[in-house]
């Protein structure tokens, strides 16, 4: 595995790259969220699934530690 930051390649469409997915994982988790439906996604290399409840802590915590 390449430990290089992506973001910071000299290539513009590998560095865009990754705005693009964190952009396709916000829709998704909205997504999930709208159907309360779960997601699974990757933490500490092992596979966690969250709920739409979940997602919506998360974004809490998000807006709580973004406002201070």
């Amino acid at each position: 595995m390449n430990p290089k930051d992506i973001r910071t390649s000299s290539d513009p469409d590998l560095a865009g790259s990754y705005a693009a997915m964190l952009r396709a994982a916000h829709s998704a988790e909205d997504l999930a969220i709208k159907t309360n439906t779960s997601i699974i996604v990757g933490m500490d290399g092992k596979e966690v699934r969250l709920t739409a409840k979940d997602l919506i802590k998360l974004r809490e915590q998000e807006k709580t530690f973004a406002a201070t």
